[in-house]
């Protein structure tokens, strides 16, 4: 029981944290870890949630407000 509880304040600490991460902060996390797999000419756009249609999401930003998305170039 003790763990549970311990595991579930953990998780209220950084969720919160990971949820509020800037755009163009993760946006270049992204970017760099794309460069890292051998993928070149990646275009990676940061969009209001609601205005994805087709796209392919790659990260969710600002609380989940905004999402980025990727295409090939």
């Amino acid at each position: 029981m003790k763990n549970l509880m311990l595991a579930f304040v953990l998780s209220a600490l950084v969720v919160p944290a990971w949820a509020k991460k800037s755009c163009d902060e993760l946006r270049t996390e992204i970017a760099a870890r794309l460069e890292a797999k051998g993928v070149k000419g990646a275009q990676l756009a940061i969009v209001a949630s609601d205005a994805v249609k087709e796209q392919k999401v790659v990260g969710s930003c600002e609380g989940g407000t905004k999402k980025i998305t990727y295409k090939k170039a």
